[in-house]
């Protein structure tokens, strides 16, 4: 075996091929194609720098369908055109270099900058010297893959958000470390005969700090208690409002009139704690939701319609009228639904049915969107736009399933119900009992009815549960996995039930060919004839026997197979009937071709899904801890058992729709099971909007994705065990954290209403708790969690053969551990 000086995958060392110059060796063409690229601009150099991160996509030149760009350019400033862009596959910050760098050396261009941690690529370029197919087309040969997107439409409630909590953060710590160095002042001469006219100018000078402060880093919790307020409920951010803006009222007061308390700096050291905590949890939800839109992009898909005259127009799906013709050709998504017009052609279902073997369509045949067209132009007349599309009714579902979800709600705020009203009546009841059973000035009655507020202001239990979940956020997602709501630790921490999807979940997704006990002299034909289809079993079969030259001459017969005319005979590849296969022979569990060749029997080349590396071992793990381990695939009864029966899972159902599988998971649900869907297509949006809480793989389409409460990456199913584990372990904490703040509060309560604590003391009191909270929950980010599963390494090969620290050809390093966490 060796490494592709390229793309760093091992291949056998008799089948690769080498570049124009005779450097090599090279896994394929298309390797050796981006090595003469790099090689003709002069940038050689990225070789030597780059790092290969073996959880990232081989930067290997894409074999799918392209793209064309030209519909997402922009008009931008002195008549350039722009364009935004996902790429994946970036390894490290040569991979940055070289893009940049590559893009400013193409003519016309006129900027590129690529953001590692974000993965987004802008272009701008003059349309009169090149176009936007061309721009990008660098790029895709050197093998990263682009996607457009709309900057727009990414995450702008979400950034502006975070913003402003971390400007509010910003204003109360700086307006608390200022005032701290006044009352450190104060304090001190309190018991050195300061005079009153000085104490007097401190605390203006501590209200000219804070008041400003105040009001602007106050704004997120007002808005939220005002909110609740007028609809009739309480929450964490009541009891807040009112305690910092008594507590500054009251300050303001003592201040105007020349009293000694004025407590501003325990009013802003309370938000200035309370802002950490609420940013840390909103940054974690961002990153999440940011790293999500990363992985998927936005897909805007151009219809190409036939008009009247003949002529075609690109636009988008929504401007396309039912009735209208389009034309998909091969290699295109069909954009909207319809019927077949014109044409044959091979499908790709999967995204819709889950089916991992393409299907025939001839005319009048339905088709819908998102279905991928493989092997021949299609003519559709447009059945269904808008709403009226399968994938709006899929959507529709998943709002109906969604409802089910509305009875969680997050653990702070059900506390809080209780919690507020509680923390009012004792602040009331103080000031009551002090002034009329203590016979006390209003003003001292009206301080110690802050100090409760401030002491049992519930810092502690808003901290208890987001700490917790940014420390669990943080663990999962430096494995890869994100976490998108809020309430997705707690429902993952009482599943006992968990259903997998088939195709792209439990399996990698792709067909594997199975070579052994077929003659050589067979594959090498067989992938002569296949290297010439983007089938993809032809594809398939193809990648796994490198080296064979393409046959020229190879005629595709759609939803038949290949052929080609030779001094012997016609030489076939495809179905059983085109090729005069035994129609009677014995099924098989996935997918087949057959090769047909003058004077022998067909030969039968069998194709699977095969299961992802740690499969067998998840299934097994979480049947440990007490799970039941379910599988509804969309998928043949043969393919399904066959994968069942490997990794033994005895409850399994094949051939279900979504409604299938949305019945099952709610009978599930009425038999009183908390479930847990895995899955990556189309057809399990619905599911995963129904399951009490449901995780899909980042491979998966974005509507999964979008319904899915958490997103994991890489080929692993591992991080299923790791998230279930880290939930049930951030459950406990949630709890002895709410024990701690519950504690507290009955020591603490008493000495404020007594009289005993002032404002200051009771922040200070306050800090403290939140503080020992804090601690508890980072326990959690130390220890391993699952120990039952190996080290969880992963490596750069597909079949998992590098090894890890191993030095391939060019220096690069193939199969680098990836640390558990």
């Amino acid at each position: 075996m060796t490494v592709c000086l390229h793309c760093g995958q091992e291949h056998a060392e008799s089948a690769g091929t080498t570049a124009s110059d005779g450097a090599g060796p090279f896994c394929c063409t298309g390797c050796a194609a981006a090595y003469d690229l790099v090689r003709g601009l002069g940038l050689e150099r990225y070789y030597d720098r780059r790092s290969v991160d073996p959880g990232a996509r081989p930067l290997r030149p894409d074999e799918s369908p392209a793209i064309d760009y030209a519909p997402h350019a922009r008009d931008a400033e002195n008549g350039t055109q722009s364009l935004h862009l996902m790429v994946d596959g970036l390894q490290c910050a040569a991979c940055v270099w070289l893009i940049e760098t590559a893009l400013g050396r193409q003519p016309g261009v006129a900027q590129a900058r690529l953001n590692m941690t974000t993965r987004r690529l802008t272009i701008r370029w003059d349309p009169a010297t090149t176009d936007a197919n061309g721009v990008v087309g660098t790029v895709t040969r050197l093998g990263y893959r682009a996607v457009p997107f709309d900057p727009d439409r990414l995450g702008g409630a979400q950034q502006k958000t975070e913003k402003e909590l971390l400007r509010a953060m910003a204003v109360a710590g700086f307006a608390m470390g200022n005032v701290m160095l006044l009352s450190v002042s104060v304090w001190a001469g309190h018991s050195q005969g300061m005079g009153t006219a000085t104490r007097d100018l401190m605390h203006w000078l501590s209200a000219l700090i804070c008041m400003p402060a105040i009001a602007y880093a106050l704004r997120p919790f007002a808005r939220s208690a005002f909110g609740a307020i007028r609809r009739g409920r309480t929450n964490m951010d009541v009891p807040v409002t009112i305690g910092v803006l008594l507590a500054t009222s009251m300050s303001l007061f003592e201040t105007i009139n020349s009293g000694p308390h004025a407590y501003f700096d325990g009013s802003v050291m309370l938000l200035f704690f309370l802002l950490i905590g609420r940013y840390l949890d909103q940054r974690a939800r961002g990153r999440a939701r940011s790293a999500a839109e990363q992985l998927l992009g936005l897909r805007a898909n151009a219809v190409t319609v036939l008009l009247p005259d003949g002529t075609c127009a690109v636009v988008a799906p929504e401007q396309v009228a039912p009735g209208a013709t389009i034309l998909v050709a091969a290699g295109e998504r069909v954009p909207v639904d319809g019927r077949v017009s014109d044409g044959v052609s091979d499908l790709d279902t999967g995204l819709i049915t889950g089916e991992t073997v393409p299907g025939t369509v001839r005319p009048g045949d339905q088709v819908f969107a998102g279905m991928l067209n493989l092997t021949a132009p299609l003519r559709l007349t447009v059945s269904a736009v808008g709403e009226g599309t399968l994938l709006a009714e899929i959507v529709r579902m998943m709002e109906v399933a969604e409802q089910g979800r509305a009875k969680y709600v997050a653990v702070a705020d059900r506390v809080s119900r209780l919690y507020a009203p509680v923390v009012h009546v004792a602040a009331i009841g103080t000031f009551t009992g002090w002034t009329l059973l203590m016979d006390a000035p209003w003003q001292i009655a009206l301080m110690n009815a802050v100090a409760v507020l401030i002491i049992t202001c519930p810092c502690a239990l808003a901290l208890a549960v987001p700490v917790v979940q940014v420390i669990a956020s943080g663990r999962l997602m430096r494995q890869g996995t994100l976490i998108k709501s809020a309430t997705a630790l707690e429902r993952l921490a009482a599943v006992d039930t968990v259903v997998f999807d088939k195709t792209g979940t439990l399996t990698e997704g792709r067909p594997v060919p199975q070579l052994d006990g077929v003659p050589d002299s067979d594959l090498r034909l067989a992938a002569t004839l296949a290297g010439t289809s983007r089938h993809p079993l032809a594809r398939a079969l193809a990648s796994a026997v490198p080296g064979v030259p393409v046959a020229a001459g190879v005629r595709e017969i759609a939803g038949a197979g290949l052929a080609l005319d030779t001094a012997d005979g016609e030489v076939r590849l495809g179905s059983r009937r085109f090729t005069g296969a035994p129609l009677d022979a014995e099924d098989s569990a996935g997918p087949e071709l057959w090769l047909a060749r003058p004077g022998a029997e067909p030969r039968r080349i069998v194709f699977l899904d095969a299961p992802r590396p740690d499969a067998a071992a998840v299934v097994a793990a979480l049947k440990a801890r007490g799970m039941e381990v379910r599988l509804l695939s969309g998928d043949r009864r043969g393919a399904v058992a066959a994968v069942a029966e490997r990794l033994g899972i005895a409850d399994w159902r094949a051939e279900q729709t979504p409604a299938d599988k949305t019945a099952v998971l709610a009978e599930l649900a009425a038999q009183g099971r908390t479930v847990l869907m895995v899955g990556d297509g189309l057809n399990d949006a619905p599911a995963l909007a129904a399951a009490a809480v449901s995780m899909s793989p980042s491979t998966a389409v974005d509507v999964s994705q979008t319904a899915a409460d958490v997103v994991f990456q890489g080929r692993r199913l591992r991080p299923i065990v790791e998230s279930v584990e880290v939930a049930r372990r951030s459950g406990r904490l949630v709890k002895q954290n709410f024990a701690i703040a519950l504690v507290y509060n009955l020591f603490a309560v008493p000495l404020a209403m007594a009289g005993l604590l002032t404002p200051l003391l009771a922040a200070l009191a306050m800090s403290s708790s939140s503080l020992i909270v804090i601690l508890n929950a980072l326990r959690l980010a130390r220890g391993a969690v699952v120990k039952d599963l190996g080290d969880g390494r992963a490596s750069l090969s597909d079949r998992d053969r590098a090894q890890p620290g191993r030095v391939g050809a060019g220096g690069v390093s193939v199969g680098a551990e990836v640390r558990s966490v």
